[in-house]
């Protein structure tokens, strides 16, 4: 997910942050090839902005060594590897920009998207930046987002991947909870933190059903980022940061601890 450009707030703040935020397919792993052909698509969570190491041909997409998709693929060695996954990638950028590696013989295809849809950018600057109230009427219209026009542009993703790629196994990748609740966090307050991690559940679960509609595995990281979440102690996410477009994104241990456990898997 991508942050939007945003300056300004007391003590000379300024965030430009990115955040920019099963069933199996019909090929699974037991079926098909042991190193299929792997096409790694969707967001900056996928690009693994946030990760460090990234890939310089890959310009502004941001796409770390440090991801998920490319951690996964020097450790399995697939037949090849196409990473399309670019920062700030909304559904549409998907659909225009990153299907051209799909085939009839790609064996496994990942994706993470949908937050970017929900202008999950704009409600982390509002609530970083902003008072209770104004984060939570932000965070009112993103939820109102994922559940009125998201899952029908997801449906559109889903189903071009599926035509593509007929014989796929296709693993859709969720979004972690970002802050412990409870007790204080440097920055924002409880309430600001509970209904952040309200939205990022809300986003999930329109998310795993939409995949599961389609046949498509989810991976729920929820399951491996508890614990170490942002006012943890021990956070696999990154906060506001420098650079700032790696705010809010996991970093290199989110990506190899909370990220490619549930990926491979499901894979």
């Amino acid at each position: 997910m991508k942050l939007s450009r945003v300056a300004g707030a007391a003590s000379a703040l300024s965030l430009t942050a990115a955040l920019a935020l099963g069933v199996p397919g019909v090929a699974h792993s037991a079926e098909r090839a042991s190193t299929p052909a792997y096409v790694a698509l969707g967001d900056s969570y996928s690009s693994g902005v946030g990760a460090g190491s990234y890939d310089p041909a890959g310009g502004s997409c941001k796409r770390s060594t440090r991801s998920y998709p490319a951690l996964w693929a020097a450790r399995n060695a697939p037949s090849s590897f196409a990473f399309t996954a670019c920062s700030g990638a909304r559904t549409g950028d998907v659909l225009a920009g990153q299907l051209g590696p799909l085939n009839s013989s790609t064996g496994l295809v990942s994706i993470s998207v949908g937050g970017n849809d929900a202008g999950f950018a704009d409600t982390m600057t509002a609530c970083v930046l902003g008072g209770d109230s104004s984060c939570l009427d932000r965070i009112a219209q993103a939820r109102a987002v994922i559940q009125n026009e998201l899952p029908a542009k997801l449906d559109d993703v889903y189903s071009a991947i599926r035509s593509r790629a007929p014989r796929a196994q296709v693993v859709v990748l969720g979004y972690p909870r970002f802050y412990r609740t409870g007790g204080l966090c440097a920055g924002l307050s409880d309430t600001k933190r509970k209904a952040i991690n309200a939205a990022a559940d809300h986003l999930d679960t329109v998310i795993a059903k939409r995949a599961a509609d389609h046949g498509f595995a989810y991976g729920d990281v929820n399951t491996t980022f508890a614990g170490h979440e942002l006012c943890s102690g021990s956070a696999w996410l990154n906060s506001v940061s420098l650079p700032v477009d790696e705010s809010y994104h996991p970093n290199a241990a989110g990506q190899a601890n909370g990220y490619l456990p549930v990926f491979d898997k499901a894979a």
